[in-house]
């Protein structure tokens, strides 16, 4: 099909009954209602890029990812000047953490359409997802001059300040953006999510008059009720903000369905399947070299803490939640599987991973940390295609862990986190394979527990640098004045000397913890031994 014909089709698309009724529903969230009519739409007429691009936007919106990419690139291959969805095209790679191939996509369509406002937004988020923060804050800063009535881009520049630790500048662009858009959930959430801002009165009036708004996207209803659960919890009103929290939580769930099952089954997998014998069988595959240091884990476990300690050190680098290992077991799925993997295979893998993650090392240090906790899943993984990889596994209390996950809500993914069975199910089925793998590698897991580590803070960062087989420097124990970008939800924290703030909240809402209670079983009871 030409690309001519493609931009009719484009047009004459956006005029056609089920394409509008899908558009329709896409824009309430009816996902269920648009999915069906747009692949019976795309049977008829399977060059309709207009009805391509719409479904890749419903498949993102579910964080199928690559499928939306997939599809994205069928509508350029047939349209290649769609601007929007080389535009969309650049947004599904950037949420797949492929943030350089964004920017690539961008620079091309800044040459044909310098103006757009969303483009230039997505470029700077990327820029900083790259770590060329400076780039970054200058190009949002450009964008204000010219677009300071938009509330979203004061809320990215919010971002990307709170990012580089400018927090008082953070804190007014997102007042910057309220002024603008009062009922805008997640700017509310941003300033909950500081950890460190106490709301007043008048911000909880705010937030409440954007909840009686009937109007209001549902993302912005879940963001302002996990905001207003912070608000309550630090007014000590336990029922009140265990109230929002479970609100906030169940809606955020119903856009993002989990299935526990999966996961039970992915264990049981790598159970099977990383054995003393498959191990033993594949000694010596895989590349040689041993600069990442993983950290594993739950999510609000500690890990961006001791990020931040490894990363005070002269010779580590941090660098943020890297996607990478995730794709790769992917692609060695798409393989055959891991079981058939060759020699060739294992080492081909972890060169990939050096190579695609070269781009967040942004200095010459010998050693780097890649903290996405989600890789305690491919820990066996990993040893295979990384065998001198160091990995540390951030372990914290399972009901403070639970329950500070319960009150966060994620940018993106962590879909567990948003029911309280589901959620400790999963810590459960963490421990369980942390265990296997501490009887199949004795001792190349070097675990870490948040409450020792700040009840003794020089004696658990001693023992962590002699694993790594680094020299002890005290700079590690001065990690808060390192003034280095932290992208995650414990940037501000991890900013400020040891403390026991975040031990025992869970307390406070006891009594309607009894489902995450009966979920974790033995792995709450016996902690902090394994079962």
């Amino acid at each position: 099909m030409s690309a001519g014909k493609a931009q009719v089709a484009i047009s004459r698309g956006v005029r056609n009954p089920d394409l509008m009724a899908a558009a329709l529903a896409l824009y309430e969230g009816r996902l269920h209602d648009a999915e069906p009519l747009l692949k019976a739409h795309l049977k008829r007429d399977p060059f309709d890029v207009a009805a391509i691009r719409m479904l890749a936007e419903l498949a993102a919106r579910i964080e199928r990812y690559r499928d939306a990419e997939a599809l994205l690139r069928r509508a350029l291959d047939l349209a290649p000047d769609f601007l929007a969805a080389r535009s969309n095209l650049a947004t599904v790679l950037h949420r797949q953490g492929r943030s350089g191939e964004a920017v690539e996509e961008l620079e091309k369509l800044q040459r044909v359409d310098p103006d757009n406002l969303m483009n230039a937004n997505l470029k700077a988020a990327a820029l900083g997802r790259v770590g060329e923060f400076d780039e970054a804050l200058e190009l949002y800063e450009q964008v204000l001059q010219s677009f300071g009535k938009q509330p979203k881009i004061w809320m990215s520049y919010g971002h990307m300040l709170k990012t580089v630790g400018r927090q008082a500048d953070a804190i007014a662009a997102y007042r910057e953006a309220l002024a603008l858009a009062p009922a805008l959930g997640e700017v509310w959430w941003s300033l909950a999510n500081l950890k460190t801002l106490k709301f007043d009165d008048a911000d909880i009036a705010a937030m409440q008059d954007g909840l009686a708004q009937d109007n209001i996207a549902a993302e912005d209803r879940f963001h302002l009720h996990f905001a207003l659960g912070k608000a309550r919890e630090d007014r000590q009103q336990a029922a009140e903000a265990f109230d929002h929290y479970a609100t906030g939580n169940a809606l955020r769930k119903k856009l993002l369905p989990y299935d526990a099952e999966q996961t039970r089954a992915a264990v049981d997998h790598a159970k099977s399947l990383y054995t003393p014998e498959f191990l033993a069988a594949r000694r010596g595959h895989g590349a040689p070299a041993g600069d990442p240091i993983f950290i594993v884990g739950m999510p609000r476990a500690g890990s961006t803490l001791i990020e931040q300690i490894l990363a005070s050190h002269s010779m580590v680098e941090g660098t943020m939640e890297l996607p990478d290992i995730p794709q790769l077991h992917a692609q060695a799925r798409s393989m055959g599987g891991v079981a058939k993997l060759s020699a060739d295979d294992a080492r081909a893998l972890g060169e990939q991973y050096l190579h695609d993650t070269r781009v967040q090392r942004k200095t010459d240090k010998p050693f780097f940390i890649d903290k996405l906790p989600n890789n305690w899943l491919h820990t066996g993984f990993i040893r295979l295609i990384l065998p001198h990889a160091k990995i540390i596994d951030a372990r914290r209390h399972p009901m403070d862990c639970c329950f500070s996950n319960f009150k966060q809500h994620f940018a993106r993914g962590q879909a567990f986190s948003y029911d309280l069975v589901d959620m400790g199910r999963y810590y459960a089925d963490y421990v369980d394979l942390m265990d296997h793998f501490d009887g199949m590698m004795p001792d190349h897991v070097h675990r870490l527990f948040h409450e020792r580590l700040i009840d003794d803070l020089e004696g658990e960062v001693r023992m962590l640098l002699a694993h790594l087989g680094l020299p002890f420097e005290q700079a590690c124990l001065d990690f808060h004045s390192n003034d280095r970008a932290v992208r995650t939800a414990s940037s501000e924290q991890v900013r400020r000397p040891i403390n026991r703030d975040g031990v025992d909240q869970w307390r406070a809402m006891e009594p309607w913890l009894k489902p995450l209670v009966e979920a974790l079983g033995p792995a709450l009871a016996q902690y902090p031994a394994t079962p």
